[in-house]
Order: C-alpha cells, then sequence, then structure tokens
C-alpha cells in the first residue's frame, strides 16, 4: 500500500485505480469459457457442441465458486487485518488461503474424474443425445485435468489484488485469455480437434496464469508467506471462509439456475412449439440459455469487478473505523453499476440478434425466435441484478458475511428456483419459464435494499 493511501486518498482515484484492472480480470476470466462457446459456433460441431459446454459449464462454475469462497474471502480478510494493524493475521489470511485452496482443488480433480457420468446428467446431459453428450463428456474430462491450475490462479487473483497490485492481477489472468484465444481456432479448426481443442486451449491458458499468479508471491509487497504463515489456523480458516461465503454461494447460485433450467428444458422442450408449429426440443433451448448465461456473466463481471475494486477500500477503512469513507465508496460503486446494468439493458433488448450471431450463423428460425425471447425476457431485469450482486460484494466487504450470503442466496436460489419451476410446471413452456429470472431480480432488490439500509443504520449507530 505504499503507492496508494486508502485512508486519505480520494475516494474516486481509488476506485479507479482498483476498479480497472479489476474489471478487466473478471472480463478476462468469464472469456475462457464466451471464446469456447464463439468458436465452437462456428465450427462443425454447432449448436451440438455449444448445448455440451453449457451441460459442463456448471461444473466448471462450482470449480470457480470454491476458488473464489478461498480467495474472495481471504483477501477481504486480509485487508481487515491491515486496517486492524495486525501484520501476523494478515498473513495467515494469505498463507491459510493457498493450503485450502490447492485442497479443495485436488479434491474437485478427483470428483470430476470419478463421476463424470453424473455430473453430466445432474445437468441436464441426455445419453439419448448421443452427439451431444459424447461432446459434453469429452469436453469435461478434458477440463478435469486444468482444475487445480484454474482454481488456484483464479483464488490468488484476489489477493494480489488486494496486495495493492491490482495490474499485476489484470496481467496474470489476461495472458492466459489471450493464449485461449489464439490457441482456440488453432486447435478447433487448423488441428480438427472440435470440442477436445477447445478444452485444450483453456488449459493452457489457466496453467499459464496458475504460473504468474504464483510468480507474484516473491515480490509481494505487505505480506509474506512462509511455513509459519501457511500452517493452518482454525480460527483464520473460519474467518476466511465466513467472508468468502457470499462470492461461493454468488457462483453456486449459477449452478442451480442452470442446473434447473436444463432439466426443465429436458422436460418441457418438447412439448412448446414455436410460431412455426415446430417443437424447440432440448438442443435448441440447451444452446440458447448457455449463451444467454455466457452474456449474463460478462456483464456480471463487469459488475463484481466494479464492487471488488472497492473491496480493499471498504475493507481497510472498516477495520480503520472511517465510517464516512465507507459509505462514500459504497454510493459510488453503486452508481457506476447502475450504469452498468443500464446500457446492458438497452443492448439485450434493442439487438438480441447481433448478439446472438456472434455465436455461429446459419441458425433455423426457431432458434433465433427462442434466442430473442431468452435474451429479451430471461436477462429484462439485468439493471436489478447489476444491483443486486455490486450489493452483496459490498456488504462482505463490510464484514457482514450473513447478510451478503443472504442476498446472494435471495435472487438466484430463494426466488428464482421456485418461480421457474412454478411457471414451468403450470405453463409446460420453456419460454413462459423465462419471465421467473424478472420476478426474482424485483423481489431480490427490495432485499439487498433492506439489508444494505439495516447496515447503514448500524454503522450510524456506531459512530
Amino acid at each position: 500500500m505504499k503507492k496508494l493511501d486508502l485512508e486519505h486518498d480520494q475516494i474516486s482515484v481509488l476506485i479507479k485505480k482498483f476498479a480497472i484492472p479489476c474489471v478487466i480480470s473478471m472480463i478476462v476470466a468469464a472469456l475462457y469459457n464466451i471464446v469456447d462457446q464463439i468458436f465452437i459456433g462456428w465450427s462443425d460441431a454447432g449448436a451440438f457442441g455449444n448445448a455440451a459446454t453449457n451441460i459442463v459449464y456448471p461444473f466448471t462454475v462450482i470449480s470457480l465458486a470454491f476458488a473464489l469462497l478461498i480467495g474472495d474471502g481471504a483477501a477481504a480478510f486480509f485487508n481487515l487485518s491491515l486496517g486492524a494493524k495486525n501484520q501476523e493475521q494478515a498473513n495467515k489470511s494469505i498463507g491459510n488461503g493457498i493450503i485450502l485452496l490447492l485442497f479443495f482443488s485436488l479434491i474437485l480433480t478427483v470428483i470430476g474424474f470419478v463421476f463424470h457420468s453424473f455430473i453430466l446428467n445432474i445437468f441436464g446431459g441426455n445419453p439419448n443425445e448421443i452427439e451431444c453428450y459424447q461432446f459434453a463428456k469429452d469436453y469435461l474430462r478434458i477440463i478435469c485435468y486444468g482444475l487445480p491450475f484454474y482454481m488456484i490462479g483464479q483464488g490468488l487473483n484476489a489477493s494480489i489484488r488486494s496486495d495493492g497490485s491490482p495490474k499485476y492481477a489484470m496481467f496474470a489472468t489476461l495472458v492466459g485469455a489471450i493464449s485461449n484465444i489464439i490457441l482456440d481456432p488453432i486447435f478447433i479448426f487448423g488441428l480438427d480437434m472440435s470440442v477436445q481443442g477447445a478444452a485444450i486451449a483453456t488449459i493452457i491458458g489457466q496453467i499459464l496464469t496458475f504460473i504468474i499468479s504464483i510468480l507474484y508471491f516473491r515480490k509481494s509487497k505487505s505480506f509474506r508467506v512462509n511455513q509459519e504463515s501457511m500452517k493452518l489456523d482454525k480460527e483464520v480458516c473460519k474467518k476466511v471462509i465466513s467472508l468468502g461465503l457470499a462470492s461461493f454461494i454468488t457462483q453456486l447460485a449459477i449452478v442451480i439456475i442452470i442446473a434447473v433450467a436444463n432439466n426443465l428444458v429436458g422436460k418441457y422442450g418438447y412439448v412448446t412449439m414455436a410460431s412455426s408449429g415446430v417443437a424447440y426440443g432440448v438442443v435448441i433451448p440447451l444452446a440458447v440459455i448457455g449463451i444467454c448465461m455466457k452474456v449474463f456473466g460478462i456483464v456480471v463481471s463487469i459488475v463484481i469487478g466494479v464492487s471488488l475494486g472497492g473491496m480493499p477500500i471498504i475493507g481497510y477503512n472498516m477495520g480503520a473505523g472511517n465510517v464516512e469513507r465507507v459509505k462514500e465508496t459504497i454510493r459510488y460503486i453503486l452508481i457506476i453499476n447502475f450504469i452498468i446494468g443500464l446500457v446492458a439493458f438497452i443492448l439485450f433488448e434493442g439487438f438480441p440478434s447481433f448478439i446472438i450471431h456472434i455465436f455461429g450463423s446459419g441458425n433455423s428460425k426457431e432458434y433465433m425466435e427462442f434466442a430473442n425471447a431468452c435474451l429479451r425476457i430471461f436477462l429484462g431485469g439485468i439493471i436489478l441484478t447489476c444491483l443486486i450482486k455490486s450489493m452483496s460484494i459490498l456488504l462482505q466487504s463490510m464484514g457482514s458475511s450473513f447478510q451478503s450470503t443472504l442476498l446472494a442466496l435471495a435472487r438466484d436460489v430463494l426466488f428464482f428456483v421456485p418461480a421457474i419451476v412454478l411457471i414451468a410446471t403450470f405453463s409446460h413452456s420453456v419460454v413462459t419459464m423465462l419471465w421467473s429470472a424478472i420476478i426474482a431480480d424485483g423481489l431480490a432488490f427490495l432485499t439487498g435494499i433492506f439489508l444494505l439500509k439495516k447496515e447503514f443504520s448500524s454503522m450510524k449507530d456506531n459512530e
């Protein structure tokens, strides 16, 4: 923190310094999956390949959820410890985080290899759709080889940012993503490896990000990782996990959404008719919902990047007792994320066909009809979603792990899942069920406003 004074520098300057590299890092991280989907969409695999990556996508999100559980939790505790001038605790938050990342990454890798058929089935894979299922199986098997590198690289990113090196964190992620973008067409088209080529390109990029992230620890500014700091401390681990729980729930909620939606598609896809009188089937909705979730992920990544950019400022000043600077930072971040949501809303409502064409051409009339409906309806509440995701991260930065976790659960689990199941069950339509997202956005936004106001009141009482 030698160059940036979190306690006295202008808030707008600090957010710019932290948020811009953080946003780039988050977008680049999201590109790992979306780039694969774009190239696969233009390959011979087409919609079948995109449907396959959508089936595997929830498992990669689970991996990211555990990476952020530890990574964001360790970073939040690190900032709070620095603000409280507790250097030993700050060192332990990072050291313990590394050990926990290693542990969870190895466990998930084993699960991916041993239970691959079960994983595909619960996320909407249907062995009767032979071509699609085989693509999904190939993609999952290769992705599992890179899981430890992916999880540790993503988890360490937050610690690097919190150490006052957001540009280095951005660089680590950027190198991996650029290599993926370069290698995707080489493996998919040049070597004719289709979906398997996309998976190989992805894990090579993840390995590069991992290596660059590990090298940072030789030049860290505000912490030292050694044998003592890496010795597991029960209390430190509990604090790290509690502070990272909101990030974990946010990602896990995406898994639940996709799993529920994919299975409902399998149940009602063949009884939902397009205007042409032809049923949408399973492959079209699976491919389109996958694309919508990836596009949605890009917007949310920007929002989370802006919010995480404020985490060091909020965490440090919470630890130092500077309440007004905390409030000012929160207001600034919410305004920025509202504008981001507004721009996304205009794009989704006004230009859905343009967005869909990025992921391949020559699609059927039924494909484009469902795609336009999906973008306009499913992502219709994107402004509220941006504010909800932002408020959850802000509450996490303030050390309010319970409120943060509750809000993260509210939109995607407590409101969305019951709504989509009920609507699909009564309507028997994979189009009508898309309205559940807007219902969930409205209810969760009201919940977020209530929780944030309550936190502000609590801070005022403590002044």
